[in-house]
């Protein structure tokens, strides 16, 4: 195993729902209402993503480059209060530490957002970050995890990732990493290469070892 990759929202920390409180602000701004309904068409998604379907859903002549900024500057000023890292994260980051195992975190959010959350976590515990801003295409297309591949220099088949969305699953298998997959909003199927867990509790490095093709 030549290195683990996290995904941030919702599966390294407990941000889905400080997601959902900026939204339905922004929403309200629009003019319209939000529901976990509408949030579950977005989980592991980009911004740009976010504020097409707000806007679609809103029938807002708001400009998207506005409702970016209310997004954005919702998730910052509200993660400056400080953010839960999700059961089980922080002892699995230790224990891939003290192997020595190349860990990166790998999310579809903002590189301002991604920062944010660094600032409570940890910018040293992560040997690479890739954020939306550092690719031109995000989850569920691969690029993401090539380009994180590709800055700690390690082979894709040689890698695991942790998600908790099918659109982060996707990108990750198309590729060629193995999965650990942690469902939050939405259900993911255990596959072949992919374990399918309840919480990062029950994760070790041992099993995430076992996941790498002998």
């Amino acid at each position: 195993m030549e290195a683990v990759f996290f995904d941030m929202d919702g599966l390294l920390v407990d941000t889905e729902k400080v997601w959902l409180e900026v939204e339905t602000v922004a929403m309200a701004r629009l003019g319209g209402t939000w529901t976990p309904e509408h949030q579950a068409h977005l989980v592991g998604g980009s911004m740009e993503r976010t504020v097409a379907y707000m806007l679609a859903v809103s029938g807002s002549s708001v400009e998207p480059e506005t409702l970016w900024a209310w997004m954005a500057e919702g998730m910052v000023a509200r993660l400056a209060d400080g953010v839960r890292l999700m059961p089980g994260a922080g002892e699995l980051l230790d224990a891939l530490y003290d192997e020595g195992v190349p860990v990166g975190l790998v999310t579809s959010s903002l590189k301002e957002i991604a920062d944010a959350v660094l600032k409570v976590v940890g910018h040293d515990r992560f040997d690479a970050v890739v954020t939306a801003d550092d690719v031109e295409r995000t989850k569920p297309d691969p690029e993401p995890y090539l380009t994180a591949c590709g800055l700690l220099g390690v082979e894709p088949v040689r890698c695991v990732v942790l998600e908790d969305s099918p659109n982060g699953v996707a990108a990750a298998t198309a590729a060629g990493c193995a999965v650990v997959a942690v469902p939050g909003v939405l259900p993911i199927e255990p596959a072949p290469g992919r374990l399918v867990v309840p919480s990062l509790t029950s994760v070790t490095v041992p099993h995430l070892r076992g996941l790498i093709p002998s």
